[in-house]
């Protein structure tokens, strides 16, 4: 509401250039690109392979009526959005299951699942669009040395309160020196309550001490760099975003087994950069430069769900 008492109108489209235009939007080519050019800095444009409208196109130039921050537009966010009255999802993950958010391959099978979600957009007349590379890039942050943060791991750090431990701000990987007595378990713990998830996988002693810890890159399954990264800064636990069965898994067992005080604390790639994207909820109307929009944080959920044997 302006000093005159009306409310202020905002087309989706501004919404979205006024977020882009609050983001940092450089980028080291190492994040996103070749190792060649590592240390380069890249202008991201209005637009990026990731960056861009997924749905809703032609529903630009309507009002907003509310934002939706979340992780992965599922199904039930579509739902729990249009129960909110708003009409602009901004997400950080794809939305139709591949890299680049192609549809082209589902439309040409008749893919149910995809007709259906689509069904729903369309229904709802719902804008969806995802906030990556420019997020990452960075959002402002006056505890960093230049200002600025990524903002998806900057706000995994506020939500947990773990912005003291920070070591760094640019990204992954992202240090934390944790203070003593603190255990892998102690981790596990505050990770599920904090983010509301149903369980975290650890490997490992429960009880490892954990001074310094690192939110690696992805662990896809070459985990070369990343081992030699554990063994000469001395890591104890690994807090990863994806866990495999073999190279990185391996080692840290191994490790553990001759009391080398290694740890992996592993909640998924989902829940870990969701809380960024549940503290975008705090900063976006400044962002955006509307108060009077709601916004709200829907949790894509804890995709995981844990049975154990008592």
């Amino acid at each position: 509401m302006n000093k005159r008492g009306r409310i202020i109108l905002m087309k989706i489209a501004q919404v979205i250039d006024h977020l882009i235009q609050y983001e940092r939007g450089e980028i080291e080519v190492k994040k996103f690109g070749s190792q060649k050019e590592a240390g380069k800095l890249i202008k991201l444009g209005h637009d990026t392979d990731r960056d861009k409208i997924l749905y809703g196109q032609s529903h630009l130039d309507d009002q907003c009526t509310g934002i939706v921050t979340t992780c992965w537009p599922s199904v039930e966010v579509i739902r729990k959005t249009h129960q909110y009255g708003a009409n602009l999802i901004i997400c950080h993950e794809a939305m139709f299951w591949n890299h680049g958010d192609h549809t082209t391959w589902l439309k040409e099978n008749h893919n149910e699942t995809f007709a259906e979600k689509k069904r729903l957009l369309d229904q709802y007349k719902i804008v969806v669009r995802r906030d990556h590379d420019h997020l990452h890039s960075g959002i402002p942050a006056s505890e960093s040395p230049d200002g600025w943060a990524d903002g998806i791991f900057y706000g995994y750090a506020q939500e947990l309160g773990w912005t003291k431990y920070m070591q760094n701000f640019s990204g992954i990987p992202l240090y934390f020196d944790f203070p003593a007595g603190t255990t892998a378990r102690n981790i596990a713990q505050h990770l599920i309550a904090k983010l509301h998830l149903n369980g975290c996988r650890i490997e490992g002693d429960l009880d490892t001490p954990v001074r310094k810890a690192i939110i690696p890159l992805h662990n896809l399954g070459d985990a070369n760099e990343i081992i030699n990264l554990i063994n000469q800064e001395k890591i104890d636990c690994v807090l990863t975003m994806e866990m495999i069965d073999f190279t990185l898994a391996e080692y840290i067992r191994d490790s553990n087994m001759l009391g080398l005080n290694k740890a992996i604390v592993q909640i998924g790639h989902f829940n870990t950069e969701e809380a960024g994207m549940h503290y975008m909820q705090k900063w976006l109307p400044e962002a955006i430069k509307n108060t009077e929009i709601p916004v709200n944080f829907i949790q894509s959920g804890d995709m995981y769900h844990f049975i154990a044997e008592s």
